[in-house]
């Protein structure tokens, strides 16, 4: 497919008509927005708005989701305008975070990750006590409390229309790589996450096999295209796979509503 084509997918699929697990969709003239019925953030995955409207756009996003006590983030990608939001934003009170590579797999043309092989200790992963392993696994890579993540993929795994697939790698009964994918329904997309491997175990494929078992699944379940948020050190290693850069995001985090 054409990077244009591709991008506008993105934007339309993942940005405008997305709908998550556990939130309620919103469309207003100027964003689209997630309310959680959880305790996790809320969302502003789009906008349409410019230099004239952005600060009011913003003012009324904040009083929103302050009447409802819940922080929320908004996802600005490089594209969006107006060019200066997401210091408009910080202006605001919110704070910004790392930004990412929106990086994009095309499986529909020959791709070099559906001919990788995948190590026989990676599989498929089926019971609730292995997210423990992946949650464990994390927290033992990043020095950091990942609870919130593995009680949302329990929560995911247990609901079929999350669409959600786990893999991991085990030597010798102890997990050692591990990543996810979410298969986005009536879209394109799966997106991809995790790949934490324990720094004993790197350089040894299991990345490589856990990026090609999620691109096969993908593939033969008609997904076409592989999406990544990805970090500046997983970027270069994406694109040895074969992954493009199709721009940037930053999560801008709005300040704690009590």
């Amino acid at each position: 497919m054409e990077r244009s084509t591709i991008l506008d997918l993105f934007n339309q699929h993942l940005r405008i008509e997305i709908i998550e697990p556990n939130s309620r969709r919103e469309r207003t003239d100027s964003v689209v927005r997630k309310v959680s019925l959880s305790n996790e953030p809320g969302f502003i995955s789009y906008s349409e708005i410019d230099e004239w409207n952005a600060d009011k756009v913003i003012e009324e996003q904040i009083a929103y989701y302050k009447n409802l006590k819940q922080q929320f983030e908004w996802k600005v990608f490089d594209y969006d305008q107006p060019l200066d939001l997401k210091e408009r934003l910080r202006k605001k009170g919110f704070t910004l975070e790392a930004s990412e590579a929106l990086m994009i797999s095309d499986l529909s043309e020959i791709n070099q990750l559906l001919d990788t092989q995948v190590l026989p200790e990676v599989k498929r992963l089926t019971a609730e006590q292995e997210i423990w392993d992946i949650i464990k696994l994390e927290e033992e890579v990043w020095y950091d409390n990942f609870q919130d993540l593995g009680q949302r993929l329990v929560r995911d795994f247990t609901d079929s229309s999350a669409r959600l697939s786990l893999y991991g790698a085990y030597v010798d009964g102890k997990i050692v790589s591990a990543a996810w994918m979410y298969l986005h329904e009536g879209t394109p997309f799966a997106s991809l996450w995790g790949g934490s491997t324990l720094a004993d175990y790197r350089k040894k494929g299991y990345y490589s096999s856990l990026l090609a078992i999620r691109a096969r699944e993908a593939s033969e379940k008609g997904y076409p295209l592989l999406i990544v948020d990805a970090s500046s050190m997983s970027k270069p290693i994406l694109e040895k796979h074969g992954f493009h850069c199709y721009g940037y995001s930053t999560p801008c985090m709005s300040p704690k509503f009590a």
